[in-house]
């Protein structure tokens, strides 16, 4: 069993085209406080050391590289982890995945809520709303529709 957490950009600032839509002064604020959070997770012993992958948008491009910076971890870049991808798509990567460190995803809505509903329930049309830098964590067997359970679901509001 390994983990996956999802998490969604910090907030962003309206813009077009989207692809290039930058962090406001928020969301890297909301960035650097989930970094922090993970980092003493990390350095706690309570979580290992996540492979960190990105959408290419700017937005979550940020908000990985923040976590990177803090974690000290190097960051991939996944194409098919935009707005609008398929939650499929991310779920058949996912099952060809080696077991081990944990595997953290960075993207948007509506793709982040559609595959914690693929994963848990088994269906897109269960997921679930993502505040902005809210991170999910899902443990699975297998990373089949419906084969997952969430774990822990946090939001910046949350921490001090």
């Amino acid at each position: 069993m390994h983990d996956v957490l999802i998490m969604r950009h910090g907030e962003a600032a309206p813009g077009y085209p989207d692809h290039a839509r930058r962090l406001t002064t928020r969301g890297e604020s909301e960035a650097e406080k989930m970094a922090q959070w993970l980092a003493g997770r990390v350095a706690g012993g309570e979580l290992s050391m996540p492979r960190m992958y990105a959408s290419p948008y700017a937005r979550a491009q940020q908000t990985a590289q923040a976590l990177c910076d803090v974690l000290g971890a190097p960051l991939e870049t996944l194409d098919f982890i935009t707005p609008e991808d398929a939650p499929t798509a991310v779920s058949d990567w996912l099952l060809h995945q080696p077991l081990g460190a944990p595997i953290m995803l960075v993207s948007h809505m509506p793709l982040v809520g559609d595959l914690a509903g693929l994963l848990v329930e088994g269906s897109p049309a269960q997921g679930i709303g993502f505040p902005t830098a809210a991170i999910a964590e899902f443990e699975a067997d297998v990373w089949a529709a419906g084969c997952a359970q969430l774990k822990r679901f946090t939001q910046p509001s949350q921490l001090r």
